[in-house]
């Protein structure tokens, strides 16, 4: 497959890397040379420094010869206009990112129009993210799958007793769980029942729903629903907007910490009465405790400023603030949020990765979802009739150590799967794997005649 990526950001760059691991062979393009030249340094990719919105630069570059074309730049319009002009002079299919919240209403319409495939929004695909962990109310990072059959979730096991200093076979508290990767320090270990768990592991759990709150237990916390009604979000840009808007159709009191006046006055026309606006300095402590910190049921740390999130976001922990999430950009952070405590960090491009990776596979894939800042993936695959591990034992799929098939959803009945365990045609799959194993699974959950 040949993919040409217009944008040479954080998320061209995260799209290269994740499509490297496959099968696929990624050219990107940007009209900066100094960023290309950092590329270079670390991706074995063809750059290309020119204007994609070029009809002949296109054209010399043949891209009808490619099977997909994503625009990632700066600007929504020339992402329209590039994937578009793509798609009119031969490319197979063309992906957009489209931001600004005014065209969120018009997206289909878009598409239709201007020959587009796909489009995606990061900050309104993070809305949705937060928003949905918010319903949720879980106490701990998750991701769901199978229609919410299977969950993954996610915590340090510091304290815990049951956990520290024990061998995996030795945990009879997961009995129907499985840990399927452990964080230590930034490595990822991929465990086996011999691996002996230490003080600041994170263990990242996948199973059945239901039985994920012995874990919850255990952790003397619970992942029943709890209704919030009160949420203070930390920034009035896309994310905290389009979280805000959703919430309040909701019937959740929300208040916004904007430091821009006339975003302010933007933000109170556009969103309904039961959002209050605020205009101040979101890293005043004194401001945040004065609206009344203490008494929210979550917070939302979302400014463009990774630190700002992170800052406030602890202090809000520090209140015992319910939900607490951190939008985040820089991986240099993540290793810092494992030892803060904050319930979620969320990073837009994992977001958006994500959402264009599922694309990219196809219809048999479900979800896909970055884990460990993009270094590994959690993908939900539905078994067809032609694939080719149908009815065979897992234990004979001779499966690399980086990948593991954490759950088969069979007849709506959550399995985790042994070594005698059989993929069946229509089954829900819900694979863990290493992003360096990539290759290899798309290998695995081929299609008998090569597809």
């Amino acid at each position: 497959m040949k993919v040409m990526i217009i944008g040479a950001g954080k998320l061209g760059t995260k799209l290269a890397t994740a499509m490297l691991n496959g099968e696929i062979r990624v050219t990107i393009m940007d009209n900066n040379p100094i960023i290309l030249d950092r590329l270079k340094d670390h991706l074995d990719v063809l750059t290309i420094n020119a204007n994609g919105a070029r009809k002949e630069v296109l054209e010399e570059l043949n891209i009808s010869s490619y099977d997909l074309i994503i625009s990632v730049t700066s600007s929504d319009e020339t992402n329209v206009l590039i994937s578009s002009m793509a798609k009119s002079l031969g490319c197979t299919s063309s992906i957009a990112r489209i931001r600004n919240p005014e065209y969120a209403n018009q997206l289909d319409f878009m598409k239709n129009v201007y020959n587009i495939d796909h489009v995606i929004n990061p900050e309104l695909a993070t809305s949705n993210a937060i928003l949905r962990y918010l319903m949720e109310s879980y106490t701990f990072s998750f991701g769901d799958y199978a229609s919410g059959k299977v969950s993954l979730v996610n915590f340090n096991i510091k304290n815990l007793s049951d956990f520290v200093n024990k061998k995996i076979s030795e945990l009879n508290c997961i009995d129907d769980l499985l840990i399927v990767a452990i964080s230590r320090n930034g490595d990822i270990i991929i465990p086996h029942g011999g691996t002996i768990l230490e003080e600041n592991d994170f263990i990242y759990v996948i199973g059945q729903r239901d039985k994920i709150k012995i874990i919850a237990k255990i952790l003397k916390e619970s992942i029943d629903k709890k209704t919030i009604k009160k949420a203070m979000i930390l920034g009035g840009g896309k994310i905290g907007y389009y979280l805000a808007d959703s919430l309040s159709q909701k019937g959740i009191n929300v208040k916004i910490v904007e430091s821009d006046i006339n975003r302010c006055k933007a933000l109170a026309d556009k969103l309904n009465d039961n959002v209050l606006v605020i205009h101040g300095d979101g890293t005043d402590i004194n401001l945040l405790e004065e609206e009344d910190l203490a008494e929210m049921d979550a917070f939302i740390g979302a400014t463009g400023y990774d630190e700002e999130n992170l800052f406030m976001s602890l202090r809000a922990k520090q209140l015992n603030v319910g939900k607490v999430i951190a939008k985040i950009s820089r991986q240099s952070y993540v290793h810092i949020i494992e030892k803060l405590g904050i319930d979620l960090a969320i990073n837009p491009v994992n977001i958006t990765a994500s959402e264009i990776l599922k694309y990219i596979r196809g219809g048999r894939v479900v979800s896909v979802s970055l884990l460990l800042d993009g270094q590994a993936e959690v993908t939900e695959i539905i078994a067809s009739n032609n694939l080719q591990v149908l009815n065979k034992p897992i234990k004979n799929l001779n499966l690399p150590k980086g990948i593991i098939i954490g759950a088969i959803v069979h007849n709506d009945e959550v399995i985790i799967p042994k070594g005698n365990s059989k993929i069946q045609a229509g089954d829900r799959i819900v694979v863990f794997s290493l992003l360096a194993e990539v290759p290899t699974l798309e290998t695995f959950f081929r299609l008998k005649d090569g597809r």
